[in-house]
């Protein structure tokens, strides 16, 4: 086990040619990253938590789920290290964003909605939208990551929910992949990547992983996907 300080210096240093996205997953030993009942909080430590405060401080804008935001409620800022608060990018395509959400509060990062086009829902201060044109299952992760980058966003982190991060997967929007593994089993509940299974084993997407002990039993898998 090497510095974890690599895994962050490889995102800090990511974006100079094209966006880089990263999205990391909080999950069990045995794949998963909620109880049946949803209970989440919490499946990793505070080393795993300090981590993904660190991703937050050396990225650029957070992105997240409309799901994950309803469900979890994150502030998606930066508390537990030094840093600063990324911009939060919201996918929203019609409009479910309650007005009270934490990550609407102001503290000196942007937010941006992203709708489909054509949605005519309110938009809740102090966020700003982005209209994308979306399709059959909603709008294309290769889009987003096009109209954030646009905005001068160049280091992404997609943090959730399971849901999105498993569409950027599979979209093939990824370049890292950073899986937190907590020292639980949970024997079922809500899996962390939820994707089509190849049709054969010579088929499936296999990486060349880096691992971190964080302390406190958690491991961080930096999966490298470009």
């Amino acid at each position: 086990m090497t510095n974890v300080e690599r895994a962050l210096d490889i995102v800090r240093s990511g974006g100079a040619v094209r966006p880089f996205v990263v999205a990391q997953l909080g999950q069990s030993l045995d794949g998963r990253i909620a109880l049946p009942s949803g209970e989440s909080r919490y499946i990793n430590g505070p080393a795993a938590l300090d981590h993904l405060h660190r991703l937050r401080a050396a990225v650029d804008a957070v992105i997240t789920g409309i799901g994950a935001v309803i469900a979890d409620d994150s502030q998606l800022t930066v508390r537990r290290v030094e840093g600063r608060n990324p911009a939060r990018i919201i996918i929203d395509p019609n409009g479910r964003l309650p007005a009270r959400s934490r990550c609407l509060e102001k503290n000196g990062a942007p937010v941006f909605i992203i709708r489909r086009g054509g949605c005519q829902a309110p938009v809740p201060e102090p966020a700003s939208p982005i209209y994308v044109d979306g399709y059959g299952r909603g709008i294309s992760c290769e889009a987003i990551v096009h109209a954030v980058a646009e905005r001068g966003f160049r280091r992404l982190l997609v943090e959730g929910g399971a849901y999105t991060v498993s569409r950027f997967f599979e979209e093939g929007q990824l370049d890292r992949l950073h899986i937190l593994l907590a020292p639980i089993l949970l024997g079922d509940g809500k899996a962390g990547l939820q994707v089509k299974p190849p049709p054969n084993l010579a088929a499936a997407t296999r990486v060349e992983p880096d691992y971190y002990a964080l302390g406190g039993g958690d491991i961080l898998i930096d999966c490298p996907l470009r």
